[in-house]
C-alpha cells in the first residue's frame, strides 16, 4: 500500500510538472514580445572599426563588445528624450576611435591603461535616417564627430565613466543635429 502511495505522489508530481511546462511554453509564446526601439543603432564590423584595429589585443577593462552595447544604449536613451513621439532614428556606426589611445611602449604593465591626451580625441563616423510616426524620411546624412578639445571642456556630469567623452561627443551631435531642427520644426 505504501509503494502505491508513492507511486501516485510521482505521478501527480510528473503530471504537475508536465503541465506546468506546457503552460510555461505557452505564456511564453503568448506573450506580448517587447516593441521594437524607436531609435535603431547598428555597428560597421568590428574588424573594420578603427578602435578595433588600434586595439588589437583588446586592452584595457573594456572589451569590444561591451563599449559597443554601452555607446549604443547611451545613444538610444539620449536620442529617445530628444526626439519627438512618434519619429523614429536608425543610426549606423561606421567607423569610432574612443578617446584616448594606449602607449605600451612606456614601461610594464602599461598596456591596459588607456591613456588621454590631445592626440587622442574621440570621433565617430556614422550615417543616419530620420523617420517620421509613418515611416517617411524626414531626413538622412552622413555625420562626422570629433572632439578636439575634449580635455581642454568642462568634464561631463558621468565623470567615473570611462566612455564620458565619447557620450558627451554623442549628446552635443543629437542637441545639434535634433534638439534644434524640433524647435525650428
Amino acid at each position: 500500500m505504501k509503494r502505491l502511495q508513492q507511486i501516485n505522489t510521482a505521478m501527480r508530481a510528473a503530471t504537475l510538472s508536465a503541465a506546468f511546462l506546457a503552460l510555461a511554453a505557452v505564456a511564453a509564446f503568448a506573450a506580448p514580445s517587447k516593441p521594437p526601439s524607436r531609435i535603431e543603432v547598428s555597428w560597421a564590423p568590428p574588424e573594420q572599426l578603427a578602435e578595433v584595429k588600434n586595439n588589437q589585443f583588446n586592452r584595457g577593462w573594456l572589451r569590444t563588445d561591451d563599449w559597443e552595447q554601452r555607446l549604443g544604449d547611451h545613444l538610444r536613451k539620449s536620442a529617445d528624450r530628444i526626439l519627438p513621439p512618434g519619429q523614429q532614428l536608425q543610426v549606423h556606426v561606421d567607423d569610432i576611435s574612443l578617446a584616448g589611445s594606449f602607449e605600451p611602449w612606456h614601461q610594464p604593465g602599461t598596456q591596459d591603461i588607456r591613456i588621454l591626451k590631445e592626440i587622442y580625441p574621440p570621433w565617430l563616423s556614422l550615417h543616419y535616417t530620420l523617420l517620421a510616426a509613418d515611416g517617411s524620411t524626414i531626413r538622412e546624412g552622413d555625420a562626422k564627430l570629433r572632439d578636439g578639445s575634449y580635455l581642454q571642456r568642462e568634464p561631463p556630469g558621468y565623470a567615473s565613466d570611462p566612455l564620458r567623452y565619447d557620450k558627451r561627443m554623442i549628446d552635443d551631435w543629437l542637441s545639434r543635429e535634433f534638439k534644434s531642427a524640433n524647435k525650428s520644426g
